[in-house]
C-alpha cells in the first residue's frame, strides 16, 4: 500500500503561482515513490497576475484553486476539505505564488501573515507527527509557523551568484529557526519535527539538479511517513 501524500498548490505559474517544473518534480518523485496523491489549493483570489512572457503585472483576477487545477490536470480540491487524518505526509512545491498566495512573505518578508487554511493544514500534520515536505520558498511557511525548527533555502551567501535570494536565510534566523547550508541537489531532515526541506529554483542550477533535488526531499518524506 502506497503512501498517501497530499500536495499543496498555490496557483500556476513561477512568479504568481506555483513553479510548474518544482510541482512536476514532486509528483513525478511521489508516482515513482508508489504514492497515492491527492492535490489541493486554496480557494482564494491571487495576490497579483503575472504577464509572464514580459514579467509585468496583467490587469486580471484569478482564483488560486482554477489556476492549480491546470496542474492538476483539474483533479484538486479546495484546502478547506484537507483532512490530515487521511493523508500519511503533505508537501508544498514552492513558487512566488507561496509568498503571495499562501502567505504574504513577498510583501511582509518576516513578519508575514500565513492563510488560515494552509496554517491549519500544517499544524494539524506537525501535531499528528506525519512528514512536511517544502520546496524552494515555502520553507518561510514552516519558519512562520513553527519557531526553533530547521529548515534549508539553500545558502546564506550569494555562492558564485547562484543563490540571489540568500537573505531569505537571514530571515528565517530571525524568526528563531536554524537555516542550513544545502547544496541544491540535497535536501535537509528536521528529524524532531519532520520537516524536509531543499531550495529548488532559490539556486541558480541545471533542470536536472533541481529535479534531483526535489527527488531527495520526497525519498525522504516517504521514508518519515
Amino acid at each position: 500500500m502506497g503512501k498517501r501524500v497530499a500536495v499543496v498548490l498555490a496557483g500556476c505559474g513561477v512568479f504568481d503561482g506555483s513553479e510548474i517544473h518544482e510541482a512536476s518534480a514532486a509528483l513525478v518523485h511521489l508516482s515513482r515513490g508508489g504514492a497515492e496523491v491527492k492535490i489541493f489549493a486554496p480557494n482564494i483570489e491571487q495576490r497579483d497576475v503575472v504577464n509572464h512572457l514580459k514579467g509585468s503585472p496583467a490587469e486580471e483576477k484569478r482564483n488560486v484553486l482554477v489556476e492549480s487545477a491546470r496542474l492538476a490536470r483539474g483533479n484538486i480540491q479546495d484546502l478547506a476539505e484537507l483532512k490530515a487524518s487521511e493523508f500519511d505526509a503533505v508537501i508544498f512545491p514552492g513558487g512566488f505564488g507561496v509568498a503571495k498566495n499562501l502567505c504574504s512573505w513577498a510583501v511582509d518578508g518576516k513578519n508575514c501573515t500565513v492563510n488560515e487554511h494552509v496554517h491549519s493544514t500544517l499544524q494539524a500534520f506537525h501535531s499528528a507527527k506525519k512528514p512536511i515536505g517544502l520546496c524552494c520558498i515555502s520553507p518561510v511557511l514552516a519558519a512562520k509557523v513553527f519557531p526553533g525548527c530547521e529548515v534549508t533555502v539553500g545558502q546564506d551567501k550569494n555562492v558564485d551568484g547562484r543563490f540571489p535570494d540568500a537573505e531569505t536565510a537571514s530571515a528565517i534566523a530571525e524568526l528563531g529557526c536554524k537555516h542550513i547550508c544545502k547544496n541544491v541537489n540535497e535536501s535537509h531532515v528536521d528529524q524532531a519535527n519532520k520537516i524536509v526541506t531543499t531550495c529548488a529554483f532559490m539556486c541558480k542550477a541545471p533542470l536536472h539538479e533541481i529535479f534531483d533535488g526535489i527527488g531527495t526531499m520526497v525519498q525522504e518524506v516517504l521514508k518519515l511517513a
